[in-house]
């Protein structure tokens, strides 16, 4: 659930400053609110010294190098500073690098000329220019000119053209000639090449402090944060105000605090929700969908709905339906076993949930008698006891049921959507609004079962509509105005029934999405069978085909579940909820 706040202000005098900043980062429980934007020497100094360490930490060198030896904090950043200058010096020095080798391919055209050679040439009173062209501009060249062919190369000609004087020149495109001769250029290469190995062992030496360097970042962090908090209070005759929100179970906390430390203490009811921090607390079965969140970023409002159990429920039947195959199913189950096992350490909540998936997804395959798309398996005795003849995948007549039940399920979880909704605003007239939409919902099901699936459509679910309209149009947008707040209703009824009907339809994609994994997985089954397993060779073939085709379901069925699997939650469920996710995650002020 989402854990209500207060907004609480701290008066402190400006002397006491940095104590009661360090007993209240003690305590943990404030989320700070910074009256003023934050800013003095001190924070941007920290942020450019975090911006280097982050530098230092993207550096690949030094992995294995580690340095065991004793050095003092005070040490870190000078050597930080280094390794970001090397790191400079080390870019620079490969583009010079670069260009010098580029240089050196132009003698490999030309031979070993420079402008130093051509230059003591013209001394003697020989004027040469060096040219490129193609075959048939060279035909063209008059032929009384001194003009010697240097190289062909293809449908290009490499010429040097000897003049009487400096002004002598042919009506073609000049090559440029290098100031340095290819022995300067060698030597040049070579040391740069020197240096960028010295500066490659300097920084590979350095970065064998960099395990020290993540704590280091963390501690700047810190520093950071306290001086925001410090420079974003207001200070007016020597008195600084904070302020901030606080859990209302934690508020003795602060109060206990403030008392003792002299601190004026004011507690407000929250006004602005836009402001206030979304603090969740999932009961302990809920927690294991936490990751997902997380993967995904989204936090909802505080004047939100938390729906991380109903998520976890129906993102855990959407996951069976999507992957559709028991045997896919055990396969994870395993898979995640031996994960555990050998990862003991890690957080606990996302092997929780993968159990919970991959029993989901044995339990759906089971009784669909779906196992690795072997129809054959499923009608052993053990596993065909277990299959539900209207969920049978490989009965053709069963496909419209298995539609039926997906238009069902969302049904039934737009329902709990507009439930929420309802029990929120049970002691006012809007949940009427919320009651004629769970009937439009129905409405809607039956409806869209006549014209899916051509079930006759029942006389009440035209009664479900039209008084569920009704009740929308009435009670959705009350104002002082009734007859306006009914009218601005009745106007955005229609898209919204239409929208109703729309993501009723989405749910197929369940259908839809795990009835092609039966498919392909059918079709590549097929196909090794085809092949055959009379030798080793065919055998062989057919075992290549089998993984190479169910690795690719897998990992397209793990595809249309984020795509598809979090999006009916995410967008249709959370739609009917009105949510918009605008939530900021609370992190309180603390060690």
């Amino acid at each position: 659930m989402i854990v209500k706040m207060k907004k609480i202000t701290l008066i402190v005098s400006e002397k006491h400053i940095n104590p009661a900043l360090q007993s209240l980062r003690q305590l943990g429980v404030v989320h700070i609110k910074h009256m003023i934007k934050p800013s003095a020497h001190h924070i941007t100094s920290l942020e450019n010294k975090i911006s280097l360490v982050e530098k230092s930490l993207l550096l690949k060198r030094g992995e294995t190098n580690k340095n065991n030896g004793l050095i003092n904090e005070d040490e870190l950043y000078p050597m930080i500073k280094e390794i970001n200058s090397l790191d400079e010096k080390n870019k620079r020095l490969k583009h010079k690098l670069e260009k010098l080798q580029n240089e050196l391919e132009w003698f490999d055209e030309w031979g070993d000329i420079s402008k130093y050679t051509l230059g003591e040439l013209k001394k003697s009173g020989v004027f040469i220019k060096l040219y490129v062209c193609n075959k048939k501009d060279f035909q063209s060249l008059s032929n009384e000119k001194l003009i010697f062919v240097v190289k062909e190369k293809g449908n290009l000609m490499f010429l040097a053209f000897t003049g009487i004087s400096e002004n002598d020149k042919l009506e073609i495109k000049e090559v440029e000639v290098p100031h340095e001769g290819l022995h300067s250029l060698e030597k040049n290469i070579s040391a740069v090449e020197a240096e960028l190995k010295d500066i490659d062992q300097r920084i590979e030496k350095l970065l064998g402090y960099k395990y020290l360097f993540v704590d280091y970042k963390r501690k700047l962090e810190k520093t950071l944060e306290f001086c925001k908090v410090r420079y974003g209070m207001t200070h007016e005759d020597e008195i600084c105000c904070l302020q901030g929100f606080c859990p209302n179970d934690d508020l003795s906390d602060i109060k206990k605090c403030s008392k003792k430390e002299g601190w004026g203490l004011v507690i407000e009811d929250t006004v602005d929700s836009s402001d206030v921090p979304t603090l969740i607390r999932h009961p302990r079965w809920v927690k294991m969908i936490q990751p997902v969140f997380n993967f995904m970023g989204t936090i909802p409002g505080y004047e939100e709905y938390d729906i991380s159990s109903w998520f976890l429920i129906f993102f855990s039947l959407f996951f069976a339906m999507l992957i559709g195959d028991a045997g896919y199913g055990v396969l994870f189950l395993l898979t995640t076993v031996f994960v555990r096992k050998k990862f003991f350490k890690a957080p606990s909540a996302p092997f929780k949930l993968m159990y919970i998936l991959a029993s989901g997804t044995i339990i759906w395959g089971a009784v669909t008698g779906n196992w690795f798309g072997f129809k054959e398996i499923a009608q052993l005795p053990f596993f065909n006891a277990l299959v539900v003849g209207k969920l049978d995948s490989f009965v053709d007549a069963n496909q419209m049921f298995l539609m039926y039940i997906c238009l069902f399920i969302g049904a039934v979880q737009l329902t709990v959507a507009h439930g929420i909704a309802a029990f929120r605003y049970i002691n006012k007239l809007y949940v009427f609004s919320q009651v004629g939409w769970i009937l439009i919902v129905w409405g809607v099901f039956f409806f869209a079962g006549t014209l899916i699936l051509d079930n006759p459509f029942p006389m009440f679910a035209k009664y479900l509509l039209i008084v569920g309209a009704s009740l929308v149009a009435l009670f959705s947008n009350l104002q002082k105005n009734i007859f306006k707040g009914i009218l601005i209703s009745i106007a955005n009824l229609p898209l919204k029934l239409v929208g109703s009907f729309g993501d009723t339809l989405s749910y197929l994609r369940l259908f839809a999405v795990g009835y092609a994994s039966v498919m392909v997985a059918t079709s590549f089954n097929e196909m090794a069978l085809t092949v055959g397993f009379n030798n080793v060779f065919r055998g062989l073939g057919a075992a290549v085909i089998l993984f190479i085709g169910h690795t690719l379901n897998i990992v397209l069925g793990f595809l249309s579940v984020l795509v598809h699997g979090i999006r009916l939650n995410m967008l249709e469920f959370s739609g009917h909820l009105d949510m918009e996710w605008s939530g900021k995650e609370y992190k309180p002020f603390k060690e």
